[in-house]
Parts: structure tokens; sequence; C-alpha cells
């Protein structure tokens, strides 16, 4: 939404996949995970006295919003790209499926997964966690606002102190909502490394990816 406050700002959209067409130039496989709560949030609703489980699928359907935007950025630069949405919307985009996923990667296309696990109750967290487990990805990225983990919010406490690396038993024994603790429990479980860094600081995708020491490393 950049600084629009809602909604989706269409030079947020392309300056990211900017970013991610330096990556697909080095030949780098990528899996995109992408949240809505730039459009609707089911937790926000369900305060607001909507349904709980109808305020997620809302929230799925925003991640199907973004996805589309970044999908027509990405081939508007002129790198392929395919939506995949853990609820069946066919005209739009290809239903979620490993095998597909596995070979649009290895020919290159950038895939992004929508609709997070088409499950009431589960956020994208969890979904970004379950496919980078599902497709085998070396490491799962979250790019956030804030430069890494904290054990405050640094936005609210000038004396937050910052993990440069912690382990994911020490996140969850802190409680430090660096992700959800399904998504956290996951990644432990499955000895997946996880990279926590500030997207808003322009070339960062790219150090993270290349193995640069920012942000936060969460492994074992």
């Amino acid at each position: 939404m950049g600084n629009e406050g809602y909604g989706i700002d269409q030079d947020s959209v392309i300056e990211v996949a900017g970013q991610i067409k330096d990556l697909h130039k080095l030949g780098v496989e990528l899996a995109i995970v992408l949240g809505g709560g730039n459009i609707y949030r089911g937790k926000k609703g369900e305060k607001a006295g909507m349904d709980r489980v109808t305020g997620d699928y809302m929230g799925m359907m925003a991640t199907v919003m973004n996805a589309l935007a970044l999908q027509n950025a990405l081939e508007n630069l002129g790198i392929e790209a395919s939506v995949q949405t853990a609820l069946k919307i066919e005209k739009i985009a290809e239903p979620y499926s490993r095998k597909k996923a596995l070979t649009y990667l290895k020919k290159g296309v950038v895939v992004i997964f929508a609709c997070g696990t088409g499950n009431p109750y589960f956020t994208t967290d969890t979904a970004a966690a379950l496919r980078a487990i599902e497709i085998k990805a070396d490491i799962l990225f979250k790019a956030t606002k804030v430069d890494g983990v904290y054990d405050k919010d640094p936005e609210l406490y000038k004396n937050a102190k910052f993990y440069p690396e912690i382990s994911y038993a020490d996140v969850l024994k802190k409680d430090l909502q660096v992700m959800d603790l399904t998504a956290i429990t996951l990644c432990k479980e499955n000895h997946l490394p996880l990279a926590v860094f500030n997207m808003r600081k322009k070339g960062n995708l790219k150090k993270a990816v290349l193995g640069e020491h920012i942000g936060t490393i969460v492994r074992r």
C-alpha cells in the first residue's frame, strides 16, 4: 500500500517487481507468498462483528488481488510469473499444485502463492512456511518494515534490543512475534532457516539472497 494507508500503490508494486527482476537475472528460483492486510484483515473484521471464518476468506481474496498486481508488474518487465491459489479461482489463476510449482521454478518462472493455506484461522505466515517446506526452499525470507527481530516493537520502544541471529527455540520462549507460532514451529521442525529484514530499504532483498548478513537470521 506504500504511503497510501490502504489498497494497492502501483509505484510500490513496480518497485518490488524491480527488485525481484534483479534476482531473476541471477538465476535465483523465486516463490512468493503475499498477504492481504493492505486491503482486508480477517482478525480486524472479527473485532468489528464479522464472522471470523467469513473474514478470513475475505482476506484470502485480498491476497489474490495483490498477487495479480505483482504478476502484472513482473510481466511488464518481461518476467514470466504464475499465480497459484489455495482456493479454486480458475478463471484468473491456477489452483495450487506442488508439482507444477516445482516445474515452473526450474523453468525460471516466478511463482506467486495466494489465498494463504486456503483455510481460515491460518495466517499467510503459516502459508509461507508451508509452501517453502513443500517446494524444498533453501531459506524463507520474511520481508517486513523493520530491520529484523527485536525483543519488543522498535517503533514504540527506543531501547528495543536487536537480534542479529536467534534460535527458533528462543523465538518461541521469548514470544517475539516474528511470525505466528504455527509458522515458527513448522520452520523449526523442518530445519528451514528464516531471514527477517527490512524490505523498504532498497537493495536489501538482493543482499539477503546473496547471503549478506542483513536483518536477523533465525535457525536452530
